[in-house]
């Protein structure tokens, strides 16, 4: 057909949409460590949910995206609601997420490897849409905080279960309910115990009546919230039910929904506790402790997420430069380009391997002393490193795509939003070196752990090798003052990052080590790789070609 006479250029030299693909599939770090980590069994439900992220839930997550949710504080005839209004896509990636076990194939399906298969299903969502996965996450994470009190064995049983029910009811008229979280105060951030949110006790053992204010308030549309208030005893923990049984809506008010940088899909609050009802749940002044296990699981989260926009970044930037041609070759094919593209992929399999190596340690926890010890500084050392590293690593996969990056047609521009937010999130990446520092202080079980892990990957490179007895020696040794205590973590991180992947026999871990860990390294930038590394089989195995 001729082209019409009064077009002015003809579309040509444009990638294909990147939806389509099975996210399960294309991902030859994922699936291995899936299988290394012992949840093989679950390749049918991955491979599955795979195919989901890479098609309906991509498409959606621009919708979600589109539309931010809205706060209706009152009804038509004044009535106070406090109603968060989200897009249907919100509902929908909420409710496949939920049904397909993101948020709760740990507890349900509780068999050797499940919780592996619940970080692959939680890395695969995140990749489609990262907003949904913090009521998500939240809700997993509270699971064994309720199964403390056996009063909420029910809402422990419904977090877990695979129903997801937006409607605002009593908790007693749904399959499935989701929970969020009220840890943050303005005056104290990070500092929880200054929180000055009051709990009076009620005649009834363990019910409170809350007084005070969160100044973050994650997933405000969930049907109960784990938060910390001060107690008589001190600070505690205790969970607050949207509704009451009776079904009357709860003493509190939703203030105004933060306007975040990104994270759009979701809505996050300010809140005003007006003598709201809670339940404690563990004992007076005992609240650190108590949540801290819903903490560690959604700093587990965290890794994972940033793992997984690191992923897709990769997958969108290579995707890219297959197919865009510029001065006669496509952009793959120019060497600085596939250099740039290697040293996101190394990188990328490295956080994926490593999230997944923590993920099986939580798996082991419950009845290995010594991967609960690694699990618990491992977390702590990947919250920091991977999550710090995703937004320069997102940054480098736009300039892949030159302009196209910067425009929301794309998906980079979201995800670039979205990435500073899980270093922040759940501990700050000073906070995550501080508990690294107390954890090896403190609990000598974390340091024999890191050694021993750190020892696995031994004798299979030189130069790893020497620099496990380098850093043997600072933790056998005086440990280094606070000052220094990101140098240590990163050193930490990079190096079990390292010990993952020789353990795991990726045929790439000797490029990894040479670039993060050879003599005069200091990584610049990324698309510094030596030349002698196999460039073209780095991206062979980054992502099938079309």
């Amino acid at each position: 057909m001729a082209t019409p006479p009064f077009e002015t250029h003809v579309v040509q030299n444009q990638p294909p949409p990147f939806e389509g693909r099975n996210l399960w599939r294309d991902d030859a770090a994922l699936r291995e460590a899936v299988a290394r980590e012992g949840a093989a069994p679950f390749a049918g439900v991955l491979d599955g949910y795979g195919a989901l992220a890479g098609g309906e839930l991509y498409r959606l997550g621009f919708d979600a995206n589109g539309q931010r949710p809205r706060l209706r504080t009152h009804d038509a005839q004044g009535h106070r609601i406090d109603h968060v209004e989200f897009h249907p896509a919100y509902h929908r990636l909420m409710d496949v997420a939920k049904t397909q076990g993101v948020a709760g194939l740990s507890w349900h399906s509780p068999q050797p490897g499940a919780h592996v298969a619940r970080a692959a299903l939680s890395y695969l969502h995140h990749q489609a849409e990262a907003g949904t996965s913090c009521p998500l996450t939240m809700t997993h994470a509270a699971v064994p905080v309720l199964r403390q009190v056996s009063a909420l064995a029910d809402w422990a049983a419904k977090a877990a279960a695979p129903f997801y029910d937006p409607r605002d009811v009593p908790v007693s008229d749904k399959a499935g309910i989701t929970l969020g979280m009220g840890m943050t105060e303005k005056q104290g951030g990070s500092d929880v115990r200054s929180n000055t949110t009051r709990a009076t006790a009620l005649a009834t053992d363990g019910e409170y009546r809350l007084v005070g204010h969160k100044w973050f308030f994650s997933a405000p549309m969930s049907d109960g919230w784990l938060v910390l208030a001060q107690a008589p005893g001190g600070l505690s923990c205790f969970l607050m039910p949207r509704r009451l049984p009776c079904g009357r809506r709860n003493d509190f008010r939703l203030m105004r929904l933060k306007d975040k940088l990104g994270d759009w899909a979701n809505a996050s609050s300010e809140v005003e506790f007006c003598g709201a009802w809670a339940q404690r749940v563990g004992g007076e002044g005992r609240g650190v402790a108590t949540i801290i296990e819903m903490v560690m699981l959604t700093r587990l989260d965290c890794m994972l997420g940033s793992a997984a926009q690191m992923r897709m970044a990769l997958a969108q930037a290579l995707h890219h430069a297959r197919h865009r041609r510029s001065f006669g070759k496509r952009l793959v094919e120019h060497p600085l380009m596939a250099n740039v593209l290697a040293d996101l992929a190394l990188e990328s399999e490295a956080a994926t391997t490593f999230a997944l190596r923590v993920a099986g340690a939580v798996d082991a926890a419950g009845h290995d002393p010594a991967e609960a010890a690694l699990a618990r500084i491992a977390t702590a050392l990947g919250k920091f490193w991977i999550c710090k590293r995703a937004p320069g690593f997102i940054n480098e996969a736009q300039e892949c795509l030159g302009g196209a990056g910067y425009v929301e047609e794309s998906m980079l521009p979201r995800l670039y939003r979205q990435a500073p937010l899980n270093s922040i999130w759940e501990g700050s990446g000073n906070l995550q070196c501080l508990d690294v520092l107390r954890a090896l202080g403190r609990e000598p079980a974390t340091r024999s752990a890191l050694l021993h892990e750190l020892a696995q990957g031994q004798g299979r490179h030189a130069g790893y090798d020497s620099a496990v007895q380098r850093v043997r020696s600072m933790l056998v040794e005086a440990l280094p003052g606070e000052g220094v205590a990101r140098q240590l973590s990163a050193m930490l991180a990079t190096l079990l990052q390292a010990a993952a992947l020789l353990r795991a026999g990726s045929p790439f871990a000797a490029a990894f080590i040479e670039t993060r860990w050879g003599a005069g390294v200091s990584m610049p930038c990324y698309g510094a790789l030596p030349a002698h590394l196999p460039i073209a089989g780095i991206l062979a195995r980054a992502l099938p070609a079309d």
